[in-house]
């Protein structure tokens, strides 16, 4: 249950042709006629990580292998949730450092197919970012021809959701949000109460949301009152394979799978992403001592700007703000008035002091594992889960947004996904005990999510580099630089691992 497998590609490259067909015809491969001429590594990887995890491995190399068999049965509903948080990278880099390639998804819905045995239905679904273009992101990664080779087999249905209620083309007028069709099975609100990671915190006065409004987010998380939106497709689902990014990120450090969560909750403003004002004020937006009294201002002007100029939704409003912004940028900021732009990485929560994000993080954990399909939190797992973890191409520095490539050339699959996401953050270089949300789901006092301790994970590797990962203090192995914010405070460093075991009698 909790070993990890990890497979290390002989290069950092994704195949170029959609629907992705694997190069060759493995003995199991249910569409035989369909074979792509260029090597496919990211199939023949998964196909590995299967192998390697002992799935069905008695009949491995037949026609009769079904490595998701023991996961999922003829007749269920399976849900594929990659990262596809935007369409394209505001840095114009590659977009694959911030989302999940579907070569990825397509070799785990093979699988997923093979198991469902022509009974069943097989979806792919995530709600990206509120500003991500659905149709730019369908023509930059051809996930809709996945679905759509799906879809002329016969067999299970297939089909792919956006479940987003809303988008809009223009982040700074919110007014402009478009209303979009959403999940076709519904969303729920959720309320998690006091077994929310929320609930002890305090100046809920200070919370900050996605979309400017920070009324409605603080509305969502007050008290007793801690609720998530989240799509029934997830509710509703037998299974779900998790295929999130091996990515940084500015607020929580890494963004795998747990993070990766936030595209279960269809609106974005029901996530709290950090509190205003510095930790000194009782918010955590960006460490004492870092502005001078002129840059501390200049944050303060913009943040008012931002609850009295978007937040009521108004274009006359949002035009002002944008008049503003610009007679700044051509006027007094080019005499100096400004925040340096090294300073402005820390802003928004962006640094390893957010108290906030890690919370919503846990919270939408347990709301994934433990809420049935009517939004009750039970004690025990309510659907079956999978993990792989698209590392071929990394997202390292200004992620999770604006990322630099990481030619990391590895996968990564467990059942467990805190114990995936962990094993995930040793290998980027990453002490896995530094990230907040790790150290507090290890102890978590209301469920138990598989694991009390870094020593109970297996990790399963041909290179002993990544097989021992977690038992060695030195070395960085892929070497991932951490956002800005979380320089020093993330990385592994000598003899100084944080090992962590919980007594199981501990748990409330």
């Amino acid at each position: 249950m909790n070993e990890v497998a990890v497979v290390r590609l002989a290069e950092a490259e994704y195949p170029s042709q959609a629907p992705y067909h694997p190069s060759e015809a493995y003995p199991e491969y249910p569409f035989a006629s369909a074979l792509s001429s260029a090597p496919n590594l990211v199939y023949a990887g998964v196909r590995q990580l299967f192998y390697d995890l002992g799935f069905d491995r008695e009949r491995y190399g037949t026609v009769d292998w079904n490595p998701l068999g023991h996961l999922i049965k003829p007749g269920m509903s399976v849900v594929l949730k990659p990262n596809f948080v935007l369409s394209s990278h505001k840095a114009r880099k590659d977009l694959f450092s911030i989302i999940t390639h579907p070569s990825v998804l397509r070799a785990a819905g093979d699988y997923a197919w093979i198991a469902l045995q022509g009974q069943g239905k097989l979806v792919i679904a995530d709600s990206p970012q509120y500003d991500c273009d659905w149709e730019e992101l369908l023509a930059a990664t051809g996930v809709d021809k996945v679905i759509g080779f799906y879809q002329t087999q016969s067999g299970p249905s297939a089909a792919l959701y956006d479940l987003r209620p809303y988008w809009s083309r223009w982040k700074h007028f919110s007014s402009m949000l478009e209303p979009l069709s959403g999940d076709p099975e519904g969303d729920l609100v959720i309320n998690l109460g006091k077994k929310s990671a929320l609930y002890h915190k305090s100046h809920v006065d200070k919370l900050y949301g996605a979309v400017y409004h920070r009324q409605e987010t603080i509305a969502h998380h007050s008290g007793e009152i801690q609720e998530y939106q989240v799509a029934r497709t997830i509710l509703n689902a037998d299974v779900v394979i998790s295929v999130p990014k091996l990515k940084v990120h500015k607020k929580v450090g890494v963004t795998l799978n747990v993070k990766g969560l936030v595209g279960i909750n269809t609106n974005k403003n029901y996530l709290v992403h950090y509190s205003v004002t510095p930790p000194s004020q009782g918010g955590d937006q960006y460490p004492d001592g870092l502005l001078t009294p002129t840059e501390k201002a200049l944050i303060t002007t913009e943040r008012w700007m931002y609850d009295h100029l978007l937040a009521p939704r108004n274009p006359f409003l949002e035009r002002i703000h944008r008049s503003i912004y610009w007679l700044h940028n051509h006027t007094t900021r080019r005499f100096g008035l400004k925040v340096e732009e090294q300073k402005r990485l820390f802003d928004a929560g962006n640094w390893y002091g957010n108290d906030s994000a890690w919370r919503m993080s846990v919270d939408l954990l347990r709301i994934f594992l433990f809420a049935d399909r009517k939004g009750q939190l039970q004690s025990t797992p309510q659907r079956r889960v999978f993990s792989i973890i698209d590392g071929v191409l990394g997202g390292d520095g200004n992620g999770p947004l604006t990322p630099d490539p990481v030619r990391s050339a590895v996968l990564i699959a467990g059942e467990n996904l805190l114990a995936t996401d962990i094993v995930a953050t040793r290998l980027m270089g990453f002490d896995p005990l530094k990230v907040k949300m790790h150290q507090v789901l290890l102890s978590d006092p209301y469920f138990h999510f598989g694991i009390d301790g870094l020593e109970e994970i297996h990790v399963v590797c041909a290179d002993m580099a990544c097989a021992n990962c977690l038992s060695d203090t030195v070395n960085p192995i892929l070497n991932f630089r951490p956002h800005p914010g979380w320089i020093g405070h993330l990385e592994v460093k000598p003899e100084q691992i944080i090992t962590f075991t919980r007594n199981r009698s501990e748990k409330s």
